[in-house]
Protein backbone atom coordinates (compact mmCIF):
# COMPACT_ATOMS: atom_id res chain seq x y z
CA UNK A 1 0.00 0.00 0.00
CA UNK A 2 2.78 2.42 0.88
CA UNK A 3 5.09 1.44 -1.97
CA UNK A 4 2.49 1.10 -4.71
CA UNK A 5 -0.70 2.99 -3.85
CA UNK A 6 -1.74 3.18 -7.51
CA UNK A 7 -1.83 -0.62 -7.71
CA UNK A 8 -3.90 -0.81 -4.52
CA UNK A 9 -6.32 1.82 -5.85
CA UNK A 10 -6.74 -0.05 -9.13
CA UNK A 11 -7.37 -3.32 -7.26
CA UNK A 12 -9.97 -1.70 -5.00
CA UNK A 13 -11.63 0.07 -7.94
CA UNK A 14 -11.75 -3.14 -9.98
CA UNK A 15 -13.26 -5.05 -7.06
CA UNK A 16 -15.93 -2.41 -6.56
CA UNK A 17 -16.70 -2.25 -10.28
CA UNK A 18 -16.93 -6.04 -10.29
CA UNK A 19 -19.53 -6.02 -7.52
CA UNK A 20 -21.60 -3.36 -9.30
CA UNK A 21 -21.36 -5.34 -12.53
CA UNK A 22 -22.44 -8.50 -10.73
CA UNK A 23 -25.39 -6.87 -8.97
CA UNK A 24 -26.58 -4.51 -11.70
CA UNK A 25 -25.35 -6.09 -14.92
CA UNK A 26 -25.10 -9.61 -16.29
CA UNK A 27 -23.97 -11.93 -13.48
CA UNK A 28 -23.57 -14.90 -15.85
CA UNK A 29 -19.76 -14.65 -16.37
CA UNK A 30 -19.15 -14.54 -12.61
CA UNK A 31 -21.72 -17.26 -11.98
CA UNK A 32 -19.96 -19.54 -14.45
CA UNK A 33 -16.69 -19.09 -12.53
CA UNK A 34 -18.48 -19.76 -9.24
CA UNK A 35 -20.04 -22.94 -10.64
CA UNK A 36 -16.68 -24.06 -12.02
CA UNK A 37 -15.17 -23.95 -8.53
CA UNK A 38 -18.36 -25.14 -6.85
CA UNK A 39 -20.30 -27.42 -9.23
CA UNK A 40 -23.02 -27.97 -6.62
CA UNK A 41 -24.22 -24.38 -7.09
CA UNK A 42 -27.17 -23.99 -9.42
CA UNK A 43 -28.34 -20.99 -11.39
CA UNK A 44 -31.39 -20.82 -9.13
CA UNK A 45 -29.23 -20.76 -5.98
CA UNK A 46 -27.04 -18.03 -7.40
CA UNK A 47 -30.05 -15.95 -8.47
CA UNK A 48 -31.52 -16.41 -4.99
CA UNK A 49 -28.24 -15.23 -3.45
CA UNK A 50 -28.10 -12.11 -5.61
CA UNK A 51 -31.73 -11.31 -4.81
CA UNK A 52 -31.10 -11.67 -1.07
CA UNK A 53 -27.94 -9.53 -1.21
CA UNK A 54 -30.03 -6.80 -2.82
CA UNK A 55 -33.03 -7.29 -0.52
CA UNK A 56 -30.95 -7.09 2.65
CA UNK A 57 -28.61 -4.36 1.40
CA UNK A 58 -25.55 -6.52 1.94
CA UNK A 59 -23.37 -4.46 -0.39
CA UNK A 60 -25.39 -1.32 -1.09
CA UNK A 61 -26.93 0.25 1.98
CA UNK A 62 -26.05 2.89 4.54
CA UNK A 63 -22.87 4.74 3.63
CA UNK A 64 -22.47 2.68 0.44
CA UNK A 65 -25.55 4.34 -1.05
CA UNK A 66 -23.67 7.63 -1.36
CA UNK A 67 -20.01 6.64 -0.97
CA UNK A 68 -20.10 3.46 -3.06
CA UNK A 69 -19.61 -0.23 -2.38
CA UNK A 70 -16.78 -0.74 0.07
CA UNK A 71 -17.58 2.46 1.96
CA UNK A 72 -15.89 2.94 5.30
CA UNK A 73 -15.95 5.80 7.77
CA UNK A 74 -13.97 6.72 10.83
CA UNK A 75 -17.22 6.66 12.81
CA UNK A 76 -18.04 3.06 11.80
CA UNK A 77 -14.53 1.94 12.74
CA UNK A 78 -14.82 3.68 16.11
CA UNK A 79 -18.20 2.03 16.77
CA UNK A 80 -16.76 -1.37 15.90
CA UNK A 81 -13.72 -0.78 18.08
CA UNK A 82 -15.86 0.37 21.01
CA UNK A 83 -18.01 -2.75 20.75
CA UNK A 84 -14.91 -4.96 20.72
CA UNK A 85 -13.55 -3.16 23.81
CA UNK A 86 -16.90 -3.66 25.56
CA UNK A 87 -16.64 -7.41 24.82
CA UNK A 88 -13.08 -7.55 26.13
CA UNK A 89 -11.60 -8.45 22.75
CA UNK A 90 -9.51 -5.27 22.36
CA UNK A 91 -7.88 -3.16 25.03
CA UNK A 92 -9.02 0.47 25.25
CA UNK A 93 -5.41 1.58 24.71
CA UNK A 94 -5.26 -0.11 21.27
CA UNK A 95 -4.68 2.42 18.49
CA UNK A 96 -7.37 1.06 16.18
CA UNK A 97 -6.82 3.89 13.68
CA UNK A 98 -3.64 2.09 12.61
CA UNK A 99 -5.80 -0.78 11.28
CA UNK A 100 -7.34 1.01 8.31
CA UNK A 101 -7.16 3.81 5.77
CA UNK A 102 -9.92 5.59 3.88
CA UNK A 103 -7.49 6.50 1.12
CA UNK A 104 -8.81 4.01 -1.41
CA UNK A 105 -12.56 4.03 -0.73
CA UNK A 106 -15.55 6.38 -0.57
CA UNK A 107 -15.19 7.56 -4.16
CA UNK A 108 -18.96 7.73 -4.67
CA UNK A 109 -21.42 5.18 -5.95
CA UNK A 110 -21.96 7.00 -9.25
CA UNK A 111 -18.29 6.64 -10.14
CA UNK A 112 -18.69 2.87 -10.50
CA UNK A 113 -22.06 2.45 -12.17
CA UNK A 114 -22.51 1.77 -15.82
Amino acid sequence: MQTNPDLVQRFVDASIKGWYSYLEGDPKPANELIKKDNPEMSDDQLAFGIAKMKEYGILVSGDAESKGIGAMTDNRWQEFFNSMVAEGIFKQATDYKQAYTLQFVNKGAAAYKG
